[in-house]
């Protein structure tokens, strides 16, 4: 349909600069052939039609061949003055107008989109479409393409869309500006296709994802939808219309700070998780005394969910951060007033503050000056953009929340490794000394800092056992983690969660047992080292390692098996 508006836009543009060549054409062969000339003898003689385009055709376009067949006689040189005038200008005319078609936007757009739509129904692995370039899907789409994840994108900004470009990923991310509320849009871009996977929808606009969510849905029942909710309202509505993942980046935060607070060891696996160190460093243990909430947005009523389910005093202070500018014209906190401010909410005999303004410079500033008023305070800063990381971390700051990294990284998490997202949610229902332990026996069995990785048993991944499995052979996860040296001994390797699923169950456990028999198309979550990870990959896809560990003997068939045992 694009290519056919491209075509349509160069035929209307280019008809009458086509016609008055051809017009100033047609006059110039007729006058020609139309004038007596006369040969080399004197004889009386008339272009035939063929000379008179050949002559036409280099004399219009300046390359000039000179007079032909005979020297051109009075008449016929006044004519050839006329036509040179004449169709000169009508080739002016016609590259005037194909110059102003190259620069035509309409044209440029409607190419564009032909473009994007041939690079989209190309992709025959499956994809993500992200809605919208900001910081948050760009950090997304950077590691969705080092795994070599497939991305579309749609931003209405043509400027964000070139910065794609210049981003030169590989594999190639397919982008267009575009209205992304917009069913068209949503097609366009391949929601209707059957590789399409999920869809990002992360505007700080809730209700603008709630209607894209929709559309989504009604456009493709089987898509994952990943949207941003940050109110109980919206988060309702978005599961009544069949949205499985929500994300609410002040929820994440409550719940980590509830965690870290009375549950350290279920905050510690679920940062272990995002890559963490499986260690509690000194200054990550929170203060269990007096908290005061600097900021009493949506983010100051999470976090003070969070100290009232651990049973923490607090006090809050509603700083707006656009009203606070407006009234002292001035981002800086730390007059007179507000230190008084910070005096009366107890800044002295607190034992942490949070800074959870919208700005940036406010929190910083709100966080020095209860510095000075009380040098043990424990500090924790919302920032709210990446790109002020680095100013965050030169202030010293005990503890930050980046609103845009959590958000980044429990999206990529949920695409990228959903059993390690499902692993998450799961610990959340234990408590601190069931995750105690499960840190302690990871630490003695695997080391300091255990790899996670998750795999799914089916061809691709685990070729040598998925092909035994479905033939009926019974493995279990004991087999899995034997050494591909020896037999007998066992690889640094715990298996955290193991799900099973089709189209009449779903069997999901945490921690499986050793003797648990695997099934062809299951999920693993695995913690182990460097070696149990090559071990492991070996044997679940190699049919001799595989053979040796079920067995403790080589595998051996025909010449070359015997070649090999030999």
């Amino acid at each position: 349909m694009e290519s056919s508006n491209s075509a349509w836009i160069i035929i209307h543009r280019m008809r009458i600069p086509i016609l008055v060549i051809i017009i100033t054409f047609a006059i110039s062969i007729t006058g020609l052939m139309l004038i007596p000339g006369r040969d080399g003898d004197g004889n009386i003689y008339h272009f035939t039609f063929f000379d008179a385009f050949y002559f036409v055709s280099y004399m219009a376009t300046t390359i000039g061949f000179g007079e032909i067949p005979y020297e051109f006689t009075y008449p016929q040189r006044l004519w050839v003055n006329f036509t040179i005038f004449l169709t000169v200008i009508g080739w002016f005319y016609g590259i005037g107008t194909i110059v102003a078609l190259v620069q035509d936007k309409k044209l440029a757009r409607e190419l564009a989109v032909a473009r994007f739509r041939s690079k989209v129904e190309k992709i025959t692995e499956p994809f993500i479409i992200v809605l919208g370039f900001n910081n948050v899907t760009k950090e997304i789409i950077n590691k969705l393409n080092r795994e070599g994840i497939r991305i579309v994108v749609v931003d209405k900004d043509e400027a964000k869309i070139e910065a794609i470009e210049l981003e030169n990923y590989i594999p190639e991310v397919p982008a267009i500006s575009g209205d992304t509320t917009k069913p068209a849009t949503l097609k366009l871009a391949g929601i209707h296709q059957k590789n399409c996977k999920a869809v990002v929808v992360l505007f700080e606009d809730d209700i603008k994802n709630a209607k894209i969510a929709l559309m989504c849905k009604l456009l493709n029942k089987r898509v994952d939808v990943i949207v941003k909710s940050t109110t109980k309202e919206n988060t309702e509505h978005l599961r009544n219309i069949g949205i499985r993942h929500i994300e609410d980046p002040f929820k994440i935060i409550s719940d980590r700070l509830y965690f870290e607070i009375t549950a350290p060891y279920i905050w510690l696996l679920e940062m272990w998780v995002f890559g963490h160190v499986l260690r509690i460093r000194k200054r990550e243990f929170l203060p269990k005394g007096k908290y005061i909430i600097c900021g009493y947005g949506r983010m100051g009523h999470a976090l003070a969910r969070a100290l009232e389910r651990a049973g923490i005093e607090y006090i809050s202070i509603d700083i707006k951060s656009s009203d606070y500018k407006k009234k002292k014209q001035s981002a800086i906190y730390g007059d007179a007033e507000d230190i008084q401010m910070l005096l009366k909410a107890g800044i002295k005999e607190a034992s942490c503050i949070i800074a959870a303004t919208k700005d940036d410079m406010i929190n910083l500033t709100i966080l020095s000056t209860a510095k000075k008023l009380n040098p043990t305070i424990y500090t924790i800063a919302r920032e709210n953009s990446l790109e002020d990381i680095s100013i965050f971390k030169s202030a010293r700051i005990d503890k930050i929340y980046i609103l845009e990294q959590i958000l980044a990284t429990y999206t990529y998490n949920f695409i990228a490794h959903p059993l390690a997202n499902k692993f998450i949610r799961l610990i959340h229902k234990k408590d601190n000394i069931w995750a105690m332990n499960l840190v302690g026996r990871l630490r003695s069995v695997i080391g300091k800092n255990p790899l996670l990785f998750e795999i799914q048993i089916d061809e691709e991944e685990a070729y040598a056992l998925y092909n035994e499995l479905i033939k009926g052979r019974k493995i279990t996860l004991e087999v899995l983690k034997r050494s591909r040296a020896n037999w007998r001994e066992k690889n640094r390797i715990i298996f955290l969660l193991y799900e099973y699923r089709d189209e009449y169950r779903r069997e999901r456990v945490l921690l499986p047992p050793d003797d648990l028999e695997i099934k062809a198309n299951a999920s693993l979550l695995v913690a182990c080292d460097e070696e149990a990870k090559t071990d492991f990959e070996y044997i679940i896809n190699n049919y001799y390692e595989l053979h040796y560990v079920l067995t403790g003997r080589e595998l051996t068939t025909g010449i070359l098996g015997k070649l090999l045992a030999s």
